[in-house]
C-alpha cells in the first residue's frame, strides 16, 4: 500500500513565515467519488489531520484547498475539510452557470475564494464554461484556477485575455507537447500576464515534464524564465497528496521536490513573493501577521 511520508528532513531552503501552499487536495470519510471523475486517492485517505502534520514538516502556515476531480461538482467534501482546517485554509470550488446564488453564498461562508476550470480528462467543468464561471467569480471577487493542455494556449488566448477575474494558470501550464522559454506558447503566456489578471502556479511539475526528475530541466527552464519576467505573478503549491502516484516508487520526496522547485526562484525575496505576497494578492488573503 502507498504510504505518504508526513515528516522527514527539513527543506534546505526554509519557507518564509506566512507561506501559502496554493495547491492541495484533502479528503474526509463519507464523501464517495462521483461518476465522471477518478477514484479517491490510493492508500489511506489523505485527511486534514495528515495535511496538518505535512504543514509542520515543511513549514507551511496557510493553504488553499482545491476541489478534487473525484468529487466532480459536489463540493461537500471541500466544505467539510475547510471547516476541519479552520482559519489557515481557504478553498477553490467547482461551480458553473447553474449554481444558485444561495449555494455560492454558502461556499463563500465556508471559506471558498475561487472556482476551478479543469479541461483535462476527469475534470468537472471545462473551458466551455470559462466565461460563465468567470462572470460568477468576478461578481464575488473570487479568482479562477484554470488548467488545460498549455500546448494549445494560442487557441484560447483571446478568451483568456478577456477574463474579468484574477486567474492562475495551473500546474506549470501543463505544456504536454513540450515548450522552451522561446516557444510561442510562452510568449502568449507573457502577454496574458501583462494584462494584469494572470498568475502562474509552480505545482505538480512531474505531471507534464518530459525530461523527468529529479531536476525536471524542461519545466525548470520555463519556470526560471517566468520567475525572472514576472516575479510578482508566481505562486507555489506542493500538489499534496500527489494523486497521480499509484505506488510507492511514483511518490516524490516532498523535501527534495520543495528544494528543487523553490530553487527555480532566484533569491529569498522572490521566494517570499511567490509563497506569501503573491498568493495573498491572487486569493484575496489577509496579510500574514505573526
Amino acid at each position: 500500500m502507498l504510504v505518504r511520508p508526513l515528516t522527514g528532513r527539513l527543506p534546505r531552503l526554509p519557507l518564509p513565515r506566512g507561506a501559502v501552499d496554493t495547491q492541495i487536495h484533502i479528503y474526509l470519510p463519507g464523501y464517495p467519488a462521483q461518476p465522471g471523475g477518478p477514484g479517491l486517492p490510493v492508500g489511506s485517505l489523505p485527511t486534514p489531520e495528515q495535511y496538518r502534520q505535512f504543514m509542520t514538516w515543511l513549514g507551511i502556515d496557510r493553504v488553499i484547498v482545491t476541489q478534487g476531480n473525484a468529487h466532480q461538482r459536489d463540493n461537500g467534501n471541500l466544505i467539510a475539510c475547510l471547516a476541519e482546517m479552520g482559519s489557515v485554509a481557504k478553498g477553490v470550488a467547482v461551480i458553473d452557470e447553474t449554481v444558485p446564488d444561495a449555494e455560492l453564498d454558502a461556499l463563500a461562508a465556508a471559506g471558498v475564494v475561487g472556482a476551478r476550470i479543469m479541461d483535462l480528462p476527469g475534470g468537472a467543468v471545462g473551458l466551455s464554461a470559462l466565461e460563465a464561471v468567470d462572470a460568477r467569480a468576478s461578481a464575488r471577487n473570487w479568482m479562477v484556477a484554470v488548467q488545460f493542455d498549455g500546448s494549445n494556449i494560442l487557441d484560447h488566448e483571446a478568451r483568456l485575455s478577456n477574463m474579468q477575474s484574477r486567474w492562475v494558470f495551473d500546474h506549470h501550464g501543463k505544456f504536454f507537447s513540450g515548450v522552451t522559454p522561446d516557444s510561442p506558447q510562452i510568449d502568449a503566456l507573457k502577454r496574458l500576464i501583462d494584462r494584469g489578471r494572470c498568475w502562474f502556479k509552480f505545482a505538480g511539475c512531474y505531471e507534464s515534464s518530459k525530461s523527468g526528475g529529479p531536476d525536471y530541466e524542461d519545466i525548470a527552464a520555463v519556470a526560471r524564465e517566468l520567475a525572472a519576467y514576472a516575479p510578482e505573478r508566481i505562486v507555489w503549491g506542493t500538489n499534496w497528496p500527489h494523486n497521480l502516484a499509484k505506488q510507492q516508487a511514483d511518490y516524490p520526496d516532498d523535501a527534495d521536490l520543495t528544494d528543487t522547485v523553490l530553487g527555480w526562484l532566484p533569491e529569498e525575496h522572490a521566494r517570499k513573493l511567490a509563497l506569501v505576497d503573491n498568493p495573498e494578492a491572487l486569493f484575496g488573503l489577509t496579510a500574514y501577521q505573526e
